[in-house]
């Protein structure tokens, strides 16, 4: 019986999925909630968002202390993993709009939504959406943009520069956004931790070569995971 290569890769990739999630509690200043993630990483297949990494406390930290940044606000986030970002965002925002280019892991953010949402614990939760948006596929970026043609004030990413392949359609992902609010303001914050020197310059040039200016947070940068974190906001020129 001839096998089918489609086949073999169903397999494969069931072999690789560990969907073994736990209920765990995050606390960020006065914010307590609980999502559903991983405890360690699944062995790679893409499934990186399946648990919650430095970059998304560092984050979480910051937007804890500054609120009042999401206050009223519209945002997108890229790379949202769980949702652990976006369920503190929540609290405050008009409208959240959370992204991710994985199947495996929109279930388990949808998942998460829908549990915040029956915990009736954010003060309105109408705006909290899981969308899929792979950067560098235009068709899905063309859905974004037709359906929130508004755009939005903010944009979050938290530990997604990891892979040198995915940053330049990372930073044509994040112009086109930044470009949605037709004038007005609005900016990228990037929760970035370092991992690689090449890694940090290549951040910063494809933002430049984008057309963009990067400014580093005073007082964000720490240690996070045993490595070096720092915010960014990030805005055209």
């Amino acid at each position: 019986m001839e096998r089918k290569e489609d086949d073999e890769v169903v397999c494969l990739e069931s072999f690789f999925i560990n969907d073994n999630y736990q209920l765990t509690t995050f606390t960020f200043g006065s914010q307590v909630f609980e999502l559903y993630c991983l405890q360690s990483a699944s062995t790679d297949y893409d499934l990186t968002g399946q648990l919650v990494w430095p970059g998304a406390l560092l984050l979480n930290s910051y937007l804890s202390k500054n609120s009042d940044l999401l206050e009223g606000c519209s945002i997108i986030e890229l790379g949202s993993g769980v949702g652990v970002t976006g369920i503190i965002c929540s609290q405050f925002c008009n409208e959240v709009v959370l992204t991710d280019h994985n199947d495996e892991v929109l279930k388990i953010l949808k998942k998460n939504i829908e549990l915040h949402k029956s915990l009736k614990t954010a003060r309105s939760c109408a705006g909290l959406v899981a969308e899929k948006l792979e950067w560098g596929n235009p068709d899905h970026m063309s859905e974004i943009s037709q359906k929130y043609s508004g755009g939005f004030d903010l944009i979050l990413g938290a530990d997604i520069c990891f892979q040198h392949s995915s940053v330049p359609p990372l930073f044509d992902a994040v112009e086109q956004l930044l470009h949605l609010k037709k004038g007005k303001h609005c900016k990228f914050i990037l929760a970035y931790v370092s991992r690689a020197k090449m890694m940090d310059s290549m951040v910063t040039n494809e933002a430049i070569r984008h057309g963009m200016r990067v400014v580093e947070v005073p007082g964000t940068r720490s240690v996070v995971g045993n490595h070096e974190g720092v915010i960014f906001e990030i805005t055209l020129q």
